[in-house]
């Protein structure tokens, strides 16, 4: 290599970078590695940006799914690229594998997409719109006869749970005890302790308005999983391509626009931007006619599982990983926020095209 790789990927969870390449290049036939960059937006898995002879690619370790899961959302990954929507086409390996294991690691290679990352709340209303637009036109691709082979129609609706008060707060009460048993709490330990019991104010009020059953309302099917700034790219104004494929699965089409505009316009910053999220399910509901009841039922639910959850804590106290950490603050007060005006963010998700 031309250029030494940053000691940013040389730690421990990517020890093994360096020698891998070696293997990669041979097998995806790169030639050359001139330039290896560590990319440290990735929450989940291991990204590079590698610049060889034959052009620049994205390499992505893959850690937070099953290979063969993997291989088959690369393969609906290059229909998808058939059908028009803004993706990279995977390469194969030598062997005519999209999956390259080395060791019991696997990677995956794809042409370098061009372009940046844009906050929401950055976005024109043009372009929250576009962002709509694009959501209703994955979901009708996915969902199509292109990909029929590789992801058939849903047998039927997935489950919905619907986490008890009772069980939300015993979680909450469980970290609680973690934090009073450090011998040395940090800041970030004295200020999860005060949200936590902030959190459970919020369970015991509104605790009896939670989802009643556990069945979703409104069409269900394939679904990208996690479509928002990090993983859409903008360049010129436009939407140049959209990344991270991994969690492609079978669920109501309102609960992924409900993720996908309350991560992309609001949660990290406290406050979700009402004239945004309208603008962006306005221009899904021009591709695809999804019911206001449909969506009504996927807001509340998500706002309810938010109540409920605290994946953020997880990932700090019962996997030692602090990498989310910086998540956990701006989600609560998103929370707090959004508790105080549901019936507006309902009529946000209510707007027509």
């Amino acid at each position: 290599m031309t250029e030494a790789m940053d000691d940013a990927l040389c730690g421990s969870r990517y020890s093994n970078i360096e020698e891998d390449l070696a293997v990669l290049g041979e097998s995806f036939g790169l030639g050359e590695i001139q330039v290896c960059r560590f990319l440290p937006n990735g929450l989940m898995n291991g990204n590079w940006r590698l610049e060889t002879a034959e052009g620049a690619f994205a390499l992505k370790r893959i850690m937070d799914v099953p290979l063969p899961l993997a291989r088959r959302n690369l393969a609906v990954l290059a229909e998808l690229a058939d059908a028009g929507v803004p993706v990279g086409r995977p390469l194969a390996t030598s062997s005519g594998q999209t999956v390259a294991e080395v060791a019991d690691r696997g990677y995956c290679l794809i042409p370098w997409l061009e372009g940046g990352h844009q906050p929401g709340t950055e976005l024109t209303m043009e372009q929250a719109g576009d962002l709509g637009v694009l959501l209703g036109q994955i979901h009708r691709s996915l969902n199509g006869e292109r990909t029929a082979r590789l992801l058939p129609p849903p047998s039927e609706p997935p489950a919905s749970p619907v986490t008890t008060p009772y069980a939300a707060c015993a979680e909450a009460d469980r970290f609680l005890a973690m934090i009073a048993a450090l011998e040395s709490p940090a800041a970030f330990d004295a200020e999860a302790a005060q949200a936590l019991g902030g959190r459970k104010v919020l369970l015991d009020t509104y605790g009896s308005e939670r989802p009643a059953t556990e069945v979703a309302a409104g069409p269900v099917g394939w679904t990208h999983g996690d479509v928002q700034h990090r993983n859409v790219l903008w360049r010129d104004g436009k939407i140049a391509g959209v990344i991270d494929w991994d969690r492609i699965r079978v669920r109501p089409f309102g609960e992924e626009i409900a993720r996908t505009a309350t991560v992309q316009f609001g949660g990290e910053d406290g406050f979700l931007d009402l004239e945004r999220t309208a603008a962006f399910v306005a221009g899904y509901r021009s591709v695809v006619s999804l019911p206001v009841p449909a969506l009504a039922d996927a807001v509340e639910r998500l706002w309810w599982k938010r109540m409920s959850d605290y994946w953020q804590l997880v990932f700090h106290y019962d996997r030692d990983d602090h990498s989310c950490d910086h998540l956990f603050l701006p989600a609560e007060r998103f929370l707090a926020w959004w508790t105080e005006r549901r019936e507006d963010v309902q009529e946000a998700f209510a707007a027509m095209p």
